[in-house]
């Protein structure tokens, strides 16, 4: 089961595809909106219907691939990835878009718990440190290629909401090769008990978990947040810009992982939690001024503390949690920092229909900061 280095970087193109797909309607929505009629609380359910297949697809898709090996799981997720492509391309209602976010969410959910933990198993145990940098890498390296393809691609050639998710499917289309081929088989000794549970640790392993959620789950709420309402903070009719800053966003986090790769664990996730606090200061400091750049800084900072904390908490689990149950890990893992990301934004959303977005902001920069701090606080008290 364990493959060549070709095949470490190959394991991990599937979570990159997917995630692609993840926020590839990012810069888009401003024209649903246009055409449809929606408000931004509207946007903030639809941007939810996401998380909510998400969290679905994370009670079962990691426990099946502990099961019965990560391709089962990984090829019907890759095949609601490319119907998903085809609603978001006809889209003649907010209903559609609702089910396509609903069938993303199915298949990241399943890519987050089986995808990353495929990465581990092809990589093997002496490269256990190298397999959660690159799983985590490919998955944010996703989320911001996706929103920068539609946003220039949709503001260059014909078809704005159509060309993006025809590009996406011949990714999709090559992740399915990938995984046809991939040397990632059954794990040797599944866990035999029900299908359907929250996903959970083995004993002992919970203070990982809990340090890793800790720092992650604020980060990607952040993110979330900027995503889903940054465009309209934003101000901007550009679409490639939208794109470009939720790239920006996501290339923070992609390269912060290879920065901080050598420092210890708790190191980094002393660093995402102070990222993301500083990233909510710099968004309330953003709606008040009015600055863009400030704005912009948020969103590159959100992106910091979500690509720390993501890092290192897969690095904590994959050091200790047996093949068998890492799937499953990974998808509490994922769970802790969604069911935020998912609640908050649209939380947000709704308080900005009634008091404003720069109110709404404000309260939510203020929350998830606290939170923020609150993480890094007990991951420091846990180093002593």
């Amino acid at each position: 089961m364990r493959g060549s280095m070709r095949w470490v970087w190959l394991a991990a193109w599937p979570v990159t595809a997917v995630f692609v797909l993840s926020n590839a309607a990012t810069p888009l929505y401003v024209l649903w909106q246009r055409e449809l009629g929606f408000s931004d609380g509207t946007l903030t359910v639809v941007f939810a219907c996401y998380i909510a297949g998400l969290i679905a697809s994370l009670l079962v898709s990691g426990v099946l691939s502990d099961r019965f090996g990560r391709r089962p799981v990984l090829l019907p997720a890759l095949g609601l990835a490319l119907v998903a492509c085809a609603v978001f391309a006809a889209a003649p209602s907010v209903a559609a878009l609702m089910l396509a976010r609903l069938l993303t969410g199915i298949a990241v959910g399943a890519v987050v718990s089986a995808g990353m933990a495929a990465v581990t198993d092809v990589a093997g145990p002496r490269r256990a440190r190298l397999a959660a940098l690159l799983a985590s890498t490919a998955m944010v390296l996703g989320a911001g290629l996706g929103p920068l393809l539609a946003g220039v691609l949709s503001e260059t050639l014909p078809a704005p909401t159509r060309t993006v998710f025809a590009v996406e499917a011949v990714l999709l289309a090559a992740a399915v090769a990938v995984v046809a081929r991939m040397p990632a088989g059954r794990p040797a000794a599944p866990d035999a008990r029900g299908f359907v549970r929250v996903p959970r640790v083995p004993r002992g392993d919970g203070r990982r978990l809990a340090l890793g959620v800790a720092v992650f789950a604020p980060g990607i709420t952040a993110t979330s947040f900027m995503l889903s309402l940054g465009p309209s903070l934003l101000h901007s009719g550009n679409r490639a810009v939208a794109g470009g800053t939720a790239f920006a966003m996501f290339g923070a986090a992609t390269g912060v992982q290879f920065a901080a790769r050598a420092l210890p664990r708790r190191t980094i996730l002393a660093a995402g939690a102070a990222a993301t606090a500083i990233a909510m200061a710099s968004l309330v400091a953003a709606v008040w001024t009015g600055r863009t750049g400030v704005l912009l800084a948020a969103a590159v900072l959100a992106g910091a503390g979500q690509g720390l904390g993501q890092f290192a908490g897969l690095s904590l689990l994959n050091a200790s949690v047996p093949p068998g149950r890492l799937a499953e890990a990974n998808a509490a893992f994922n769970l802790g920092g969604y069911v935020p990301a998912g609640l908050l934004p649209v939380a947000a959303g709704h308080l900005g229909d009634a008091v404003g977005l720069t109110g709404a902001a404000t309260v939510f920069g203020a929350v998830l900061g606290a939170c923020a701090i609150g993480g890094g606080a007990f991951v420091l008290a846990q180093a002593k």
